[in-house]
């Protein structure tokens, strides 16, 4: 089964990578409850920006509950859709049975999530309405209606997935409209995330009064820099990823204004702290590269050797990991790369080979890019391949690989090296291409990156 979403948080991290240049209008994030919560908590995280709930009851006919004659939401806004009104023939006593029992609903549930606090005023701003996904978009068009209704300046209507002809209709009613994924065989919102668990009420309250003292922490509510701007920060230390069903540790360097960062993908059940991605890592942090370098499987799971080679699996991981990245302080600007070892570089490559991937470099040391088979053709970020000159079968299987590849890429031979590296100079020589490739393709404007050395100009030996 292929999935988008680890869960509905790891949507909102991705979501908010899309969003990242709506910093600058400085908006405000409203959430569908209550699928739409832990998604629009990670955007309005990300975007430094207020995070409330929007509560639409869609007004049905008395006769036909599932046909919308209209839309009410706080506040006495009310959207009216007068082609129902009329073809049903609803009087005014109809319409007003429905409202009072929908205005009380909307009542409670705002009790309910928002406890005593007022609504979030949206006048003049721009507005983000964020839910999991849609199908017929019913309640999405309402929410925009009403927060028209309540005076935002402009609306943006932002899900991770959906059917791309929803998506088409309401564009006709938002300025905007970000979907992530629009996939043509689309059944049901739940069969694109690993974990679709319903959301409780508990967890709405919690989410929503977390981004509500946040909010009072930070009552200017300043957009983070937009993207493109370096506002990295050193930060070196321990660091730990929520992903669906696993907790993974791992280990961010951020050197003072960074603007790359390079996403360790190690491989065949290895970790954070395999002793020669890490000496990769310490020259990338001496040229002025970020590093994280972290488990992509937990000690149980790397015990199955099945996980090991699980490619999809892997590769999903390492995408949770990048939007997690992105929504730390920070890390919303740097451009992101890929390092890759063995099973690793194929979990780089499926995970490059994603319609919204967030990566601008990959390297791939020792790896197995054969294991991503068809998704090669989809890699759209320059790639480089290094292999060891005595690893004559992975030589062969990276040669095939860079066949099927249609971005840019490279093969750098190695000699003298087998498929470990363990040979004197031969890491060193490694390391050396990989920094070169990621400075070179990291910079925030790639179009003006010249050739920067990583301390040295001599370009060491090496066959291609």
């Amino acid at each position: 089964m292929r999935y988008y979403f680890d869960d509905r948080r790891d949507a909102g991290r991705q979501l908010a990578v899309r969003l990242a240049g709506h910093r600058s209008e400085r908006p405000v994030v409203l959430g569908l409850p209550r699928g739409g919560i832990p998604v629009a908590y990670e955007v309005a995280r990300a975007l430094g920006a207020p995070l409330d709930v929007m509560i639409v009851r869609k007004l049905g006919l008395l006769s036909q509950p599932e046909l919308g004659m209209g839309a009410i939401g706080e506040g006495g806004a009310r959207v009216l859709n007068p082609s129902v009104l009329s073809a049903a023939r609803v009087t005014d006593q109809e319409l007003a049975t429905v409202e009072a029992r929908e205005r009380a609903e909307v009542a409670r549930r705002a009790r309910k999530f928002r406890g005593d606090r007022p609504m979030t005023s949206v006048r003049g701003r721009t507005v983000i309405i964020v839910d999991d996904g849609l199908a017929t978009g019913g309640t999405a068009r309402a929410a925009v209606q009403v927060a028209r209704d309540k005076g935002a300046s402009r609306v943006i209507l932002a899900i991770p997935v959906a059917p791309q002809e929803s998506v088409h209709a309401l564009e006709e009613d938002a300025d905007e409209v970000v979907a992530l994924f629009t996939p043509s065989d689309f059944h049901s919102l739940g069969q694109w995330y690993a974990d679709f668990e319903q959301t409780s009420d508990d967890e709405v309250i919690a989410l929503l009064a977390d981004g509500f003292e946040r909010d009072v922490a930070n009552p200017a509510h300043a957009p983070a820099p937009a993207r493109g701007d370096v506002a990295c920060h050193a930060r070196n230390g321990e660091v730990t990823i929520d992903v669906a069903g696993a907790r993974l540790c791992g280990h961010l360097t951020l050197p003072e204004g960074a603007s790359g960062v390079v996403l360790f993908a190690h491989g065949s059940g290895s970790s954070r702290h395999s002793p020669r991605n890490i000496a990769v890592a310490h020259v990338l942090n001496q040229a002025g590269l970020g590093t994280l370098l972290f488990d992509l499987l937990t000690h149980a799971e790397a015990s199955d050797r099945a996980n090991v080679f699980d490619v999809e699996l892997l590769g999903r991981r390492l995408r949770s990991a990048t939007s997690w990245l992105r929504s730390q302080p920070g890390c919303a600007a740097l451009r992101v790369g890929y390092f890759g070892a063995s099973t690793g570089a194929a979990a780089a490559l499926w995970a490059a080979a994603a319609p919204n991937a967030d990566v601008a470099a990959i390297v791939s040391r020792g790896g197995r890019p054969d294991l991503a088979g068809p998704r090669l053709a989809a890699v759209r970020a320059p790639t480089l391949l290094i292999v060891g000159g005595l690893d004559h079968v992975v030589i062969e299987r990276n040669r095939e690989a860079a066949s099927a590849l249609l971005c840019e890429h490279r093969l750098e031979i190695i000699p003298g090296a087998t498929h470990l590296f363990d040979e004197p100079g031969t890491l060193e020589q490694a390391a050396w291409f990989s920094t070169q490739w990621f400075v070179h393709h990291l910079q925030p404007d790639p179009t003006a990156a010249g050739s920067v050395s990583a301390g040295s100009d001599r370009r060491p030996t090496a066959r291609r």
